[in-house]
């Protein structure tokens, strides 16, 4: 998805708590047009959890026959976007000419590197009917080194992505290595990213990281007696150990890894130079970007 406005930090709503639990971020709804998302990352007194820089949670949006998603071409610059859904589908355009439908248990990561323009609608078939849109979009911030890499396209679909057992919990390692497991989706720092369902009473212990979080999608946790409330975010310290425990029926989302440093974010670029920044914005406005086959007819102009 593209960011609304210029300036992507949000101001959430931060508890700040002691033992294992550093931040408690509850996100602040955006209205996104024909849905909101709940933006958890960047905040302002959050921006990363290793890698990771951006995360948005995505309805569940219902969408009455002739809606639904319609994300005109826009550009991003040295991050990845790791979309992932739970209902629905999105279709991807890319300026690389990737054509792919994104369907629920699928990742579709896409590498901007020095710079990729893309959309994201919906097949005619999909908003013809009434249908579901329910899913996660977070940006990877890339390592120095990797920043202005070329651009790249992957798709993984459900079957590739490893689920095993936590004890007797059900898991995906999305990305990075968990429980015994390792994912094939490419990373380019150490990466962690797992789904995890949870029944009433169920325990998990949280992955090892140098960084590490974790997002109740559905339901509420606990961690060492801390609440953890639906559609909220609570970052880790570094201790080892830490077991969630399931007060009611719960989807969450772990994410971590290596902290990369300080990064700068505005709109939708993404870079460890504030120059950088400043140059993708003026391409953006001058026309130098690539098109996006088959969807090069509009854009979403440099927010003021």
């Amino acid at each position: 998805m593209s960011n609304q406005a210029i300036q992507a930090e949000q101001e959430c709503r931060f508890q700040h708590s002691c033992g294992a639990i550093e931040l408690l971020i509850e996100p602040i709804e955006k209205d996104l047009g024909d849905f909101s998302a709940r933006r958890v990352l960047p905040s302002i007194e959050r921006k990363m959890v290793g890698p990771w820089i951006f995360f948005d949670h995505m309805g569940p949006a219902d969408f009455s026959p002739g809606r639904g998603i319609d994300v005109r071409p826009h550009p991003h610059v040295n991050l990845a976007t790791v979309t992932y859904l739970f209902e629905g589908e999105i279709l991807h355009r890319d300026s690389l000419g990737s054509l792919q439908c994104i369907r629920p248990g699928d990742i579709n990561l896409m590498v901007a590197g020095h710079g990729i323009v893309h959309s994201e609608r919906e097949r005619p078939e999909v908003r013809r009917v009434a249908h579901r849109l329910h899913g996660l979009q977070l940006w990877l911030a890339l390592p120095e080194k990797d920043e202005e890499i070329d651009p790249a396209f992957y798709h993984y679909p459900t079957k590739d992505i490893p689920d095993t057992l936590a004890g007797d919990v059900p898991v995906r390692v999305m990305m990075g290595a968990a429980y015994g497991v390792v994912s094939p989706v490419k990373t380019f720092a150490e990466t962690l990213y797992v789904e995890a369902h949870l029944q009433p009473g169920q325990t998990l212990s949280v992955p090892d990281a140098e960084e590490r979080a974790v997002y109740v999608a559905k339901g509420e946790v606990t961690a060492r007696g801390t609440v953890i409330p639906e559609y909220s975010m609570a970052v880790f310290g570094q201790e080892s150990g830490i077991i969630l425990e399931a007060v009611r029926e719960s989807r969450i989302a772990i994410i971590g890894g290596e902290a990369l440093g300080e990064r700068f974010v505005e709109w939708n670029f993404v870079s460890s130079r504030q120059e950088r920044i400043e140059q993708a914005k003026q391409d953006w406005q001058s026309g130098a970007f690539p098109k996006v086959p088959g969807d090069d007819s509009e854009y979403i102009p440099l927010p003021e």
